[in-house]
């Protein structure tokens, strides 16, 4: 489990990242994404569609214990994170859609999260002290909002500083990850070593897979190569650190620890394999530039 000086430092942290999250939007943001919303309607397909089922079906394949399918369930019903944004970056993608795309899942997620996990747990035979009662989800989303509309407001009062702000709170979410590795992994080593081999696997597959179906759910919706490959990692990339905060503030120290496990294991493995998908993108959307480049010398007089 994580002390209470965790707790509420993960709070904090959360809170920062959610006003930088605010600050990298505007309304005209806004209005200028939902003239042409395809891409976004495609995402939330894909974060609310395909990565909760995905979840379920790993979760029931694989066997796995309540509490774990809980922590799963949960990973994948979670909105976007800003991480994704800083590996849309490096990618070469589409940056803007993948801000939007976080922004437009993060409000959705007070509707669709306490569904999903009420719907998931149901089919998954969730009950009693497991179940994450769907009003706590829904104020803590709606709590994490506050700051994001005020990240707004600094963004149209100050460009400026609101651009600062945004740039602190996209890499506070890789921050919030490695306090959680640091933190809790060496207190609970012995735990790690003790782990099946198919947790690990769920915990991975959730990720990659996710990514892999992203892509292809894109592409077969019309979406270019450049802004599939930015779903694709908006889709993989869930919030893990809200849905640490999530179970934090929904159970009680005795349980904590076992549903805490798949969280803070994808919040491990989803920057080492992102790494690995943003280097294969970047290289992809390199050598497709090279091509544009070559086919217009090509046909220059």
């Amino acid at each position: 489990m994580l002390t209470e000086l965790e707790t509420t430092l993960l709070g904090v942290m959360m809170m920062v990242i959610m006003l930088g999250m605010g600050a990298s939007m505007t309304p005209r943001d806004f209005l200028i994404a939902f003239r042409k919303p395809k891409g976004i309607l495609v995402g939330l397909l894909s974060q609310f569609a395909v990565m909760p089922f995905l979840g379920f079906l790993l979760a029931v394949l694989l066997g796995l214990p309540p509490a774990l399918v809980v922590g799963l369930l949960l990973i994948a019903c979670m909105p976007g994170g800003t991480t994704s944004n800083i590996f849309a970056y490096f990618s070469k993608g589409v940056l803007a859609l993948s801000i939007m795309m976080t922004t437009v899942s993060t409000l959705a997620a007070v509707v669709m999260v306490p569904l999903l996990l009420s719907f998931y747990g149901g089919l998954a035979g969730v009950s009693g002290d497991y179940a994450i009662p769907a009003g706590n989800v829904a104020q803590i989303l709606v709590v994490l909002l506050v700051p994001t509309a005020l990240g707004m407001v600094l963004r149209k009062l100050n460009p400026n500083v609101g651009a600062t702000v945004e740039l602190i709170g996209s890499f506070m979410g890789v921050a919030v990850i490695v306090f959680l590795i640091a933190t809790w992994v060496p207190r609970n080593y012995m735990l790690l070593l003790e782990t099946p081999v198919h947790v690990y696997a769920a915990t991975i597959s959730i990720g990659l897979i996710g990514m892999l179906f992203g892509y292809w759910v894109a592409r077969g919706l019309g979406q270019d190569t450049s802004r599939s490959r930015t779903i694709s990692l908006e889709t993989g990339i869930q919030n893990g650190p809200l849905a640490v905060l999530v179970i934090t503030l929904s159970f009680g120290a005795a349980m904590q620890q076992e549903v805490l496990l798949i969280p803070i294991l994808y919040s491990l493995f989803i920057v080492l394999t992102s790494t690995v998908i943003t280097l294969w993108y970047r290289r992809n959307a390199t050598r497709e530039a090279l091509a544009r480049d070559a086919a217009k010398l090509g046909t220059a007089p």
